[in-house]
């Protein structure tokens, strides 16, 4: 397996980049803004492949690089389901498993840092976040922190882990660079409590200044999105509604780009043909089966996603490869159920 700890000196932040051989997918969580050359050139030299970036949470130090990774990367994004930010590729929740070649990680809701502070648990190790730290814990007095909610989660979720388990915290101000669970067991001070009421009482009474970028940060990252107003200019793009209008025009075929395991849990655009976004080069060069159904059959392809960033690269990847009519619907899926549309159960 392919492991790199980075370091931002600036906001303390760790970010991590995974990848289970040389030359295959990568991974990379909280990624920071002006590190992006850095990660890339990185990614260049190891001959990875960056598939996905992940946010833990929306951080409130730094201005997240997860919008700046899709753009030159094309990239999923990813955060918790109950994330405040405007659009960020693919959303999960508690249990679910994010996947790239080799490698999978099981995400954990642990709030308590912020309502959307998420840790991810693969093998031998957890990416805790800011909810964990090595001998501490994420603040709790901002951005809907609850100090009851983050001893939930490091008491009922993080601590019940194997205590031989490595520890990497998304952020460190000393030095330290991993930990395990046993160790923060033992000698995190702030986890010698007796109650829940105990740890709460040292959580409100810390007295910690803001963070120094959080009014810059918190706005910045709430809007990492990619726009999609272009596509609606070019044409290339349908409202939920246009596209429930056109679900039985044998002229479109409609393409789901999103995972299996978002399909089985939100089910699917009634007829859609199945073809993820992480194969899409392939599905779309020749021999490919979205490129030889298009050309075959003259169809026009509707992609969509679960909120509509992945369908619009998939467009402009679609108009590269010589099918300038493919379009997608606007905001995903999730606009698709807002405007009433139909969705049938997979699996």
């Amino acid at each position: 397996m392919i492991f790199r700890q980075l370091f931002d000196s600036v906001s303390g932040t760790y970010s991590y980049l995974l990848a289970s051989r040389r030359g295959g997918e990568a991974l990379i969580l909280d990624p920071v803004l002006e590190k992006v050359d850095r990660y890339l050139q990185l990614v260049r030299e190891l001959d990875l492949k960056l598939v996905k970036a992940i946010d833990t949470h929306l951080h409130a130090d730094h201005i997240t690089g997860l919008g700046d990774l899709r753009d030159r990367t094309q990239c999923v994004t990813i955060m918790g389901e109950q994330t405040k930010a405007d659009v960020v590729s693919m959303r999960v929740g508690d249990g679910d498993t994010v996947h790239i070649e080799g490698l999978s990680l099981e995400a954990l809701y642990t709030p308590g840092h912020t309502d959307d502070s998420y840790s991810y648990r693969m093998d031998d190790r957890v990416f805790t976040g800011d909810t964990l730290l090595i001998r501490g814990t994420g603040r709790t007095d901002f951005q809907n922190g609850s100090a009851r909610a983050q001893y939930e989660s490091i008491f009922g979720r993080l601590l019940k882990l194997p205590e031989e388990t490595l520890v990497y915290p998304a952020h460190d101000y000393k030095g330290d660079t991993v930990s395990t669970i046993g160790e923060e067991k033992r000698f995190n001070p702030r986890l010698q409590v007796r109650s829940v009421d105990e740890y709460v009482d040292v959580m409100n009474n810390l007295k910690l200044p803001n963070p120094k970028m959080m009014d810059v940060a918190v706005p910045a990252n709430m809007h990492v999105g990619l726009s999609q107003q272009k596509l609606v200019e070019m044409g290339c793009s349908m409202t939920a509604t246009e596209a429930m209008a056109a679900i039985s025009d044998p002229s479109l075929l409609f393409v789901d780009l999103r995972e299996e395991e978002e399909r089985c849990k939100r089910g699917e655009v009634p007829g859609s043909l199945h073809a993820p976004y992480g194969e899409l080069a392939r599905n779309l060069g020749r021999g490919g089966i979205l490129y030889e159904l298009a050309h075959a059959t003259g169809r026009r392809l509707l992609f969509y996603c679960a909120f509509g960033e992945r369908s619009a690269m998939a467009v402009q990847a679609a108009q590269k490869a010589g099918l300038p009519s493919a379009c997608h619907i606007q905001g995903g899926l999730e606009a698709w159920k807002r405007a009433g549309g139909p969705i049938a159960g997979v699996g």
